[in-house]
């Protein structure tokens, strides 16, 4: 198993290396900020442009996990597209890739900071937020015990800038799952304010996990 498990609040979880988080007794696969569309927006917007290829990149990697897991429902915590334009936009080939994937399954998109609303024309159901239990799922972490998105964590490991999940005590934050996303150091005021201690699980070929916050022996 390349994956890190763990309890919070009452609920069994899997940190897998690909920054998704597996929920076993639920059969639900979550994942964060899937920014579908990103290249699309930007050259839009007149900003720098980039290949193309980040939606389908993004996933493929999803697809593996699927593929893998069998999940019985795939929740996107928010951001799953980079603006609802590009919902309207998205190339023709991630709109089959996403109908494939979501054939059979729950699909439940949860609303973002970029996208507040329901996709058009693709598959899956909308919804603000989603309780597991006494959790919550949301886009932006609130009022814990939740598990949300939006801040893009990441830690440095070996050299490396590495996608994470930050979980605490009453906070657990998910890497953000899209192609073409920059990340927000684990120590930032922002991140730090939410999760002072407790571990950073580090993506890559395993998830590895870190402790934070706790004070070094002198």
């Amino acid at each position: 198993m390349n994956g890190y498990g763990f309890d919070f609040h009452g609920l069994r979880f899997e940190a897998r290396a690909s920054g998704a988080l597996w929920w076993p007794e639920g059969a639900a696969l979550i994942v964060a900020d899937l920014h579908l569309g990103k290249s699309e927006r930007m050259a839009r917007r007149g900003g720098p442009l980039l290949p193309p290829y980040e939606g389908l990149a993004t996933l493929e990697r999803l697809a593996g996990e699927i593929a893998a897991l069998d999940p019985q429902a795939v929740v996107s915590l928010g951001d799953g597209f980079d603006d609802m334009a590009a919902t309207e936009a998205l190339d023709p080939q991630v709109a089959g890739a996403l109908r494939r994937l979501a054939r059979g399954r729950d699909w439940i998109w949860i609303g973002g900071n970029h996208d507040p609303g329901a996709p058009a024309g693709l598959p899956g159901r909308a919804a603000d937020s989603l309780p597991l239990g006494r959790v919550t799922l949301r886009h932006e972490a609130a009022e814990g015990p939740d598990v949300s998105g939006h801040f893009h964590p990441v830690v440095r490991l070996a050299g490396e800038r590495r996608r994470a999940f930050l979980l605490g005590r009453d906070h657990l934050l998910l890497p953000a799952f899209g192609a073409y996303t920059g990340g927000l150091s684990h120590d930032d005021p922002a991140l730090a304010a939410l999760v002072p201690q407790g571990l950073a699980i580090a993506c890559g070929a395993r998830a590895i996990a870190l402790p934070l916050g706790r004070r070094r022996r002198s």
